[in-house]
């Protein structure tokens, strides 16, 4: 049953359309168990009804016609209680409904099962039979099964009462794609489709106009690939039996495969270019090997990916050629990056769409701190169909729209137009203080990690740097960086900011930020070995940064040290004693060098209920906002099955944060907040009725955040503070500071618009 569940899965992944994915849903499901009927219902919340969207036993021309309301028959039951309903005798239960238009009078037995995405229903699988019977308890499981499987394909495909079959993209007809706002800001521009190489999975379809030097390339390509295995071959004759190279023949054996050769140039002569033309009919074939009863002819299937992913690997070294971008590009893919985001020219791109990610991944961030909109986990976008399409990105609402109409065009570029007036208005506060209008300064920092973004901090009037991560400059390399390369880093960073403060946290990895030279495998990366643990480890690694840090600062005297990742006291003296080292170490050298001000970062649990401990080690502590959210909620921030269960408004996290600022004031220390909350517009009203004392954010958050520190005052922060801190969810006090900013005139803040 794996298998034929593997099967259908893997068939659907490859359909062409929404229709047709569900068409052979319930197709496969009726052969796969023997039944004599079969079909899907997608949820249509507009309607308040189900649509029967795809069947096999019903009477034909059904399909897309009938509607049953979410209170009506054995259909809404199941929808009401979100759980399979088996009945041997259908028509005996008091919901049973017969529609005459299905001709479904004829089955007896029924089973319907919920199709849920995320918390939410999106349709019904039901299969009936002719003969009254209850379904076994594993045709049930089966069910079940595939309803879990398909509900992320199928999540977007309800709109208007009626199917929306995502083929309707090459139409220009108007679709709504749902994800997680992941970047503020709205973006109407031209799709670039972005893609994993040597990934079949990914490879987006694109127009070609030179048919002949396309079919060249590949058929190069192929050549290539057949000089790569016979060298292998070669390689290994030595080693292995006669028939163990028999996998390198039946590899060439498919290579010469006349038939597989002219589908591949079948389909580039109708302009498709040669990368998806190999996909295409590489998976196509995948399937038909993986439908094979022979165990031997199935386990094939993954020797055909394998060979389709090489040809493409020389396919694409052959077709390599400048990505060009347009003036008003949006970049959309299954899992974009931070790094092919920071390919494209920043004066080009307005937009950033991928299906896969959160809100709080590295692109999202990054695009944050680029002023880019951007919209992540859009599960169910069909991103190959995209590429040169007119799309709307709505970052503040997660909301793509493709093929928009020409009003929903010109309405969504005046609000790009009032945006952009908001923002310019809010570069006139660069001189002036972040000051609430009841006096209370807040000085605004900059967080960064190349030396490129000192002038955009400078810029935007940023007080110092509040959060220097200097695993940037060492990921960027292909071993540990020497003191000397470090030292001009350091350098460079301190003079640029002198007189102002600089906090440099020392070395960050391990988590999702890995050293390609220096690997860290581990079952649970969050859990294990990062942060201070790994530098403590390797005093080697760390007494060179240190050293680096503080010749840097010398006769500039603004260095900060702060300390990752910190959940004991241990770690805190440990660290002090090494850095207590490195400064001796540089006196005895000749460089009169000032002990600095440290810190640690509260980031993990333990951290928080030793915050009054942690603060009489040091001199100050910085909150990062976003791995204290995760450790605390258990919520993986890059995760998209539960990034909307990540916010830093959830009241445990305000909690924590009141708990390490009330520890800090009665020592008389500082606190700072330098992770993704800072530059939430509702957030920075609740820090500044908890009294923190420092916010460090990207550059391009600055402005807004000091546009509503010299807006609100801290008396009514505080008063806000107070109405929602017996609030239960993050929702509701997100809901009541949004409102709050509305009322102060800053609504521009968190939606499109002035």
């Amino acid at each position: 049953m794996l298998n034929v569940l593997r099967q259908i899965v893997q068939e659907v992944n490859e359909a062409q359309d929404l229709q047709e994915v569900l068409h052979l849903m319930v197709k496969r499901v009726s052969e796969s168990i023997s039944v004599e009927a079969c079909s899907v219902y997608l949820a249509d919340r507009r309607h308040n009804h189900f649509l029967l969207a795809a069947s096999v036993g019903f009477l034909e021309g059904v399909d897309g016609k009938i509607t049953i309301g979410f209170s009506e028959g054995l259909v809404g039951l199941v929808g009401e209680r979100e759980e399979p309903i088996n009945l041997s005798h259908a028509n005996q239960h008091p919901r049973y409904r017969y529609y005459p238009e299905t001709g479904e009078e004829k089955y007896q037995a029924f089973l319907g099962v919920p199709i849920i995405h995320q918390r939410r229903l999106v349709g019904i699988l039901v299969i009936q039979q002719r003969e009254p019977r209850r379904f076994d308890e594993g045709e049930v499981a089966f069910l079940v099964t595939i309803s879990a499987q398909l509900a992320g394909i199928i999540a977007h495909g309800q709109i208007a009462g009626m199917v929306d079959e995502l083929s309707n993209f090459d139409n220009q007809i108007h679709t709504t794609i749902r994800g997680v706002p992941a970047a503020s800001g709205v973006g109407i521009g031209e799709v670039v489709v972005v893609y994993k190489q040597a990934d079949l999975d990914t490879v987006p379809d694109r127009i070609i106009e030179d048919v002949p030097h396309e079919i060249m390339q590949f058929e190069k390509a192929l050549a290539d690939t057949r000089t790569d295995i016979e060298r292998l071959k070669l390689r290994l004759e030595k080693t292995l039996l006669p028939e163990e190279q028999n996998l390198f023949d039946a590899y060439l054996s498919i290579l010469d495969s006349k038939s597989l050769k002219a589908d591949i140039i079948e389909l580039i002569e109708e302009k498709h270019w040669a990368p998806y033309a190999l996909r295409k009919i590489i998976k196509r074939q995948v399937h038909k090997f993986e439908a094979m009863e022979d165990l031997y002819l199935r386990e094939r299937a993954t020797d055909l990916i394998d060979l389709g992913q090489r040809v493409l690997a020389n396919l694409q070294s052959e077709t390599t050629t400048l990505q060009t971008y347009p003036q008003q590009t949006i970049l959309v893919g299954d899992e974009v990056t931070a790094s092919m985001l920071a390919e494209v020219p920043q004066e080009s791109i307005v937009g950033v769409v991928s299906a896969k990610g959160s809100a709080n991944s590295h692109v999202a961030i990054l695009a944050r701190a680029m002023g880019i909109p951007a919209v992540m986990g859009a599960s169910g976008l069909p991103v190959y169909k995209l590429e040169g399409k007119c799309i709307i990105v709505d970052g503040y609402n997660g909301e793509v729209f493709t093929s928009p109409s020409q009003s929903m065009q010109i309405e969504f570029l005046r609000l790009a137009e009032e945006e952009k007036e908001l923002y310019a208005g809010l570069s006139e506060l660069r001189e002036l203080r972040a000051e609430t209008p009841d006096g209370m300064r807040i000085p605004l920092c900059a967080n960064a990690g190349l030396v490129a973004d000192i002038r955009p901090a400078l810029q935007a009037g940023a007080e110092g740097v509040g959060l220097y991560r200097t695993e940037v400059p060492f990921m960027i390399r292909d071993r540990f960086p020497g003191e000397e390369e470090q030292y001009l880093i350091y350098r460079q960073l301190l003079e640029s900011f002198a007189p102002k403060q600089v906090t440099i946290r020392t070395l960050d990895v391990g988590g999702d930020k890995m050293l390609p030279y220096f690997p860290i495998e581990e079952d649970n990366p969050y859990l294990g070995w990062r942060g201070i643990r790994v530098t403590l480890d390797h005093p080697e690694i760390f007494l060179v940064q240190l050293r680096a840090m503080l010749r840097a600062s010398s006769g500039l005297n603004n260095l900060r040290v702060m300390f990752p990742m910190i959940s004991s006291i241990q770690e805190v003296e440990e660290a002090l004693r090494l850095l207590r080292q490195a400064h001796r170490e540089v006196i005895d050298e000749g460089s009169p060098v000032l002990f600095p001000q440290t810190g640690v970062m509260i980031e993990v649990p333990s951290a928080v209920y030793q915050a009054r401990s942690l603060m009489s080690k040091v001199d100050f502590a910085s909150i990062g906002s976003n791995d204290l959210t995760q450790y605390l909620l258990a919520v993986d921030r890059n995760n998209p099955y539960v990034a909307s269960m990540f916010d830093s408004l959830h009241p445990a996290v305000i909690g924590a944060i009141k708990v390490v600022i009330d520890a800090a004031h009665l020592q008389n220390k500082k606190v700072s907040l330098c992770g993704e909350m800072a530059g939430d517009p509702a957030a920075v009203i609740i820090l500044l009725g908890l009294g923190i004392d420092m916010l460090s954010m990207n550059a391009h958050s600055l402005p807004r955040v000091k546009w509503i520190i010299r807006n609100f005052t801290v008396a009514r922060a505080k008063q806000l503070f107070e109405e929602v801190k017996d609030l239960d969810h993050a929702r509701d006090i997100r809901q009541h500071l949004e409102k709050a900013l509305e009322d102060a005139g800053l609504g521009g803040l968190i939606r499109a618009g002035k």
